[in-house]
């Protein structure tokens, strides 16, 4: 049982659902849900509607059922960074995919999610690709994917081919490419996607930089270098070079959060691609 308890502060009363709305951020999905199910909203432990008000004082609590459908699997590793009652943070590594799927049915986050919290639902709130590494924040409960949704920021390192200097912007429209599921490239009548980008370390053959997202398109990193010429390093999917590196060289290295305190959690590079730079 997932419960979310709310001390009602208000200069005068005020309906319900206007006061978890805009108050507390509560989605219209998740009240919806809540209200429809015996004992999902109460106030002061008795029955309350969405429509009836509340008061300074009056103590709400919402109570969503979880249930996890995905196989728990002890076995599994992989870095717990941060936790708290609203989320956990792990440092994903590559080969790892986030989702169970007909390929990877227990060898998933989602796999080690389920062992470690089995009274959970897996609710991610960024999906780093198989073999991208790094942070990946699950969100407890509804309401909190919800709020960690729109506070998150997220920084990115890349490793790409070629030399880049200084700093740049790329703005570049991404659709799905024609025939193919997975496939994403730059055509106009794609969905807007900025990239903001900074190089940190260059030598003969790669470039370091950091990477800060405006938007969060499929593949929006790896599809957006390879269109300017400099394709990620090992991601042969879109053009990059295996020779060094035997997966695309992404990794999630750090997250900022603002919900209200302020959080900053960060991951360390990963061996193979530090080794680019050896």
């Amino acid at each position: 049982m997932s419960e979310l308890i709310f001390n009602v502060e208000t200069e005068m009363p005020v309906p319900l659902q206007e006061y978890l709305r805009e108050k507390c951020s509560v989605s219209r999905r998740l009240l919806q849900k809540l209200k429809n199910r015996d004992g999902g909203i109460t106030c002061n432990g008795g029955f309350i509607r969405t429509v009836d008000t509340v008061k300074s004082g009056d103590i709400i609590i919402l109570n969503s059922e979880e249930r996890t459908e995905i196989e728990p699997n002890s076995s599994l590793k992989a870095d717990v960074v941060f936790e708290n009652e609203s989320m956990i943070i792990f440092d994903k590594p590559n080969g790892m995919p986030v989702h169970p799927s007909i390929r990877h049915r227990d060898d998933t986050l989602g796999n080690l999610f389920a062992h470690l919290h089995p009274e959970l639902t897996f609710r991610p709130v960024n999906r780093l690709d198989k073999d991208t590494s790094g942070l990946c924040v699950v969100a407890k409960n509804a309401y909190s994917a919800n709020i960690l949704q729109g506070n998150c920021e997220k920084v990115y390192f890349a490793v790409v081919h070629g030399i880049i200097e200084g700093s740049g912007v790329i703005d570049a429209p991404i659709a799905r490419e024609q025939e193919s599921i997975i496939l994403r490239c730059v055509r106009e009548d794609g969905q807007r996607a900025v990239t903001h980008y900074k190089s940190i370390r260059t030598n003969e053959k790669y470039t370091l930089l950091e990477i800060h997202l405006e938007t969060g398109r499929t593949h929006q990193i790896r599809v957006h270098f390879a269109h300017i010429g400099h394709a990620l390093a090992g991601d042969d999917l879109y053009g990059g070079l295996r020779d060094d590196i035997s997966r695309q060289a992404l990794h999630c290295g750090k997250m900022i959060f603002d919900i209200p305190e302020k959080i900053t959690v960060c991951s360390e590079l990963p061996k193979d691609i530090i080794s680019l730079f050896d």
